[in-house]
């Protein structure tokens, strides 16, 4: 594991059901694998959901990649989940996951404080809602109440990433671009469209990063495969410490 630099990943996997209709995990595990991602952020993740077959696809996913999974159900029904992880093989030690204020769908965050060498780095992942309103209430939850902080209130260098459902004029967006670094516009020539995979046409998913850490540089995958496997294509980072 290079000390220096972390490769940070963050897909809307689309419940592992690609454009061309198929249900298929392995296939967002490969994209993983071929960014050699130390850690991934994934959104719409199910868990154990009939409609995909009942499997833990958050499990499936960290164990073809030889990781370990954390994940949080935004929504629960019965023994059904539906949510958000982050996947990694690094040392990982507080955990905090929870609700976001929702008007719609119900939107949650999961936040995992991950060892890269000797250094502590807090990895908050999220999908945020379709209304306006409600993205900016949950984006000033993120900000403000500790979730970019570690277990004991000492700073420790963060990311924000997911898929905010915002693009960059949004006031969403602006207002974690206010106190915080968008990699892509750090570390890219020109940002790049996330969505849709096929044709994409506006940058929803992001990655964003506190005070010491430093963005090497930002790219979004386009490949065969990334255009088929999810309906987001997927955002990498290479991210080191100031």
């Amino acid at each position: 594991m290079p000390d220096k630099s972390i490769k940070l990943l963050t897909y809307n996997v689309h419940s592992c059901i690609g454009n061309d209709r198929k249900l298929d995990p392995g296939r967002i595990a490969s994209v993983i694998a071929e960014a050699e991602a130390d850690i991934v952020a994934l959104q719409e993740v199910d868990v154990l959901r009939r409609r995909t077959g009942g499997v833990d696809q958050a499990h499936v996913i960290a164990s073809l990649l030889k990781m370990q999974a954390h994940f949080h159900p935004a929504l629960s029904i019965a023994e059904e989940q539906y949510g958000d992880a982050i996947i990694t093989a690094l040392p990982t030690g507080a955990v905090k996951a929870g609700p976001l204020p929702s008007i719609g769908e119900a939107r949650g965050a999961l936040s995992i404080e991950i060892l890269v060498g000797d250094r502590k780095l807090l990895v908050v992942n999220t999908h945020l809602g379709l209304r306006g309103r409600e993205r900016i209430r949950q984006m000033t939850t993120l900000l403000n109440s500790g979730w970019l902080r570690g277990p004991s209130d000492e700073p420790v260098p963060g990311i924000l990433c997911g898929d905010f459902n915002a693009i960059p004029s949004s006031a969403t967006y602006r207002l974690a671009a206010r106190s915080l670094t968008d990699a892509q516009l750090a570390g890219s020539a020109a940002p790049r469209a996330t969505f849709p995979s096929r044709y994409p046409l506006m940058r929803l998913d992001h990655i964003f990063v506190t005070e010491g850490l430093v963005v090497q540089r930002a790219t979004v995958l386009q490949t065969r495969l990334t255009r088929v496997a999810s309906d987001h294509l997927p955002l990498l980072a290479e991210i080191s410490f100031a």
